[in-house]
């Protein structure tokens, strides 16, 4: 497939380590030019400090990026979707100011059934009233507690999302440092102890077992029917390798329903220029505030001085750059295992991370068609783009169940699910900036597909091409003829995904999203306030707490950490 990178704004930065990097010693390095890393660098640099990126691909934004794969269609490569960038970025960053420009969606969802029925939701109560109602009339009653109580428990989690855990500093410089820093922890723990109780006893009791439950059990509680239950389950299992049965998934539902668009809770936007336009607003103004953006510069190694601080990096060319400080938006894997040299970390950190989940089961399939998919059971009446086209379209998830039997392919068997999850979404109905006239961009998040299949390789060529035909034909059953308007399309499975964007083990969210990995625990417990046992180097990506997604809350709590520290120095 002929290949070009979508360059819109990159000019902006600068391609290849520059010389000068070699002689100057900078306040701050951070490693990756991903959507954390440029948000961490954003907030370093207004705070009066010289920063540099330093990022391995040719374009910024790591899994938000925009790159043109195919000649004159734009794809969002690996996120697709906007709606958890906290909104204090997108504020304090002045993101609008920069070219970001969020496209609404509505309808938000759509399901199409194989019977000939469809389900549409979105932003609209009434239509979502009309539409659960065909399936349902006790659903349709029900639905807008369950929207509401959601919306409750994530102005719950509002809080813990904007800061830092309260872990115990490591390092304090003095014992009234270190009293300092119990009394703050002491007011963090009171105040979301006042929040919690605010609640009362019976929405406290329903939150631990959203967080704790299957996301099965959280929805057979609320509705009856098969269709809503799998279209609401899908946002627990995005991105994992978890069923909607396995208990916590009902956590991983929560997650991806506590963003917002433009103040509007839960409401997902597509991205005027495709995601990367997320990152280059962030990188311009990173750029805007002294920040220094840097491509085609891969770092080998951190640079540990003899009392074990870091104190600078080695690119991959033998150029050795010196800084105060380092901030990392690789995987917690890459950055402990691969940049940092072992000695310098402990026995029982470095066990941690090594036995870390890093496991996934997603592939990302972004297509050029000639014309829009026309679904069945969806008779509207539209000779373009109708309600169907805008929003996620939900293929292979008419009930829980089909959704696992799809996951227990994979995770019982080793092998790419027989009729597998998809997420379609087609940007290029609202945005007209990505693709030829008359012709789409379609994105394809596909479940489930091993790191190592059982049964071939994803580096054998005719195995992907056998896969991504399987999910091709899949869509045909409901919108018959879509494998006929393929144009051509770009395949990126586990292994690709670390390969190319850095990804380990392929998890779009830097490391699972179990209970047992969030909060206090993330990366590992001991760890979670973005400071390492390396003095000077900070965890400032998805690996760190509040974890994966478009989020930019950890490069900007990492960076606000890393100006607490230096301003105590």
């Amino acid at each position: 497939m002929w290949r070009r990178c979508f360059s819109s704004g990159t000019s902006n930065f600068k391609s290849g380590p520059i010389t000068r990097l070699n002689g100057q010693k900078w306040d701050a390095l951070v490693i990756g030019g991903g959507h954390n890393g440029l948000t961490a660098a954003a907030y370093l640099a207004r705070a009066g400090l010289s920063v540099a990126v330093l990022e391995r691909r040719h374009v910024i934004g790591g899994a938000a990026v925009t790159e043109e794969l195919i000649s004159g269609f734009k794809f969002s490569r690996c996120s697709y979707l906007q709606s958890l960038l906290r909104p204090s970025i997108i504020k304090e960053l002045e993101l609008g100011r920069h070219g970001l420009k969020m496209l609404k969606r509505s309808p938000s969802s759509f399901t199409p059934c194989l019977d000939g029925r469809y389900l549409l939701l979105g932003p609209d109560k009434e239509l979502n009233y009309s539409e659960i109602s065909k399936f349902s009339k006790r659903d349709a009653d029900a639905y807008s507690g369950y929207e509401d109580q959601l919306e409750k428990f994530c102005k719950l989690m509002d809080p813990l999302i904007d800061s830092p855990p309260p872990e115990l500093l490591k390092y304090t410089s003095s014992f009234t440092d270190g009293f300092k820093d119990k009394i703050h922890k002491s007011v963090f723990w009171a105040r979301f102890l006042r929040q919690g109780l605010s609640l009362g006893q019976k929405d406290i009791v329903e939150f631990m077992d959203l967080l704790l439950s299957p996301a099965s059990k959280v929805l057979n509680n609320w509705f009856e029917s098969d269709v809503l239950k799998a279209t609401l389950a899908t946002d627990a299992v995005i991105g994992s390798t978890a069923s909607v049965h396995t208990p916590g998934s009902g956590y991983v539902l929560l997650h991806h329903v506590m963003g917002e668009t433009d103040g509007e809770r839960g409401i997902w936007s597509y991205v005027e220029g495709g995601m990367g336009s997320v990152s280059l607003a962030i990188g311009n103004a990173a750029k805007e505030a002294g920040a220094s953006i840097i491509t085609n510069a891969e770092v080998k190694q951190l640079l540990v001085d003899d009392s074990g601080r870091a104190n600078g990096i080695l690119l991959a060319d033998g150029t050795s750059v010196r800084s105060s400080i380092v901030l990392s938006n690789a995987t917690p894997h890459r950055t402990f295992k691969e940049l940092t040299p072992n000695q310098v970390l402990p026995d029982d950190f470095i066990r941690a991370i090594s036995y870390s989940d890093y496991s996934s089961a997603t592939t990302k399939i972004n297509v050029a068609v000639d014309k829009l998919p026309q679904f069945k059971c969806c008779k509207l009446g539209y000779p373009a783009a109708g309600p169907q086209h805008m929003g996620t379209i939900h293929i292979g998830s008419e009930s829980m169940e089909e959704i696992h039997s799809a996951c227990h392919d994979s995770a019982g068997n080793g092998l790419p699910s027989r009729r597998p999850v998809i997420e379609m979404t087609i940007p290029s109905v609202l945005d007209k900036t990505i693709s030829p006239p008359g012709k789409h961009v379609i994105n394809l998040f596909i479940q489930y597909t091993p790191y190592k299949p059982s049964d071939g390789s994803w580096a054998d060529s005719a195995y992907r091409e056998s896969f991504a035909k399987r999910c091709f034909r899949l869509i045909d059953e409901y919108a018959p003829n879509f494998s006929s308007s393929v144009i051509d399309y770009d395949m990126l499975t586990p292994p690709d995904l670390e390969r190319e964007i850095g990804l380990t083990g392929g998890n779009i969210f830097h490391g699972a999203m179990g209970l047992d990995s969030l909060f206090l625990m993330r990366p590992v417990k001991g760890w979670s306030n973005y400071r390492t046992p390396v003095p000077g180097l900070y965890l400032c990506g998805s690996g760190a707490h509040p974890g994966g997604g478009v989020m930019g809350a950890p490069g900007r709590n990492a960076a606000l950490a890393a100006i607490q520290d230096m301003n105590k120095v």
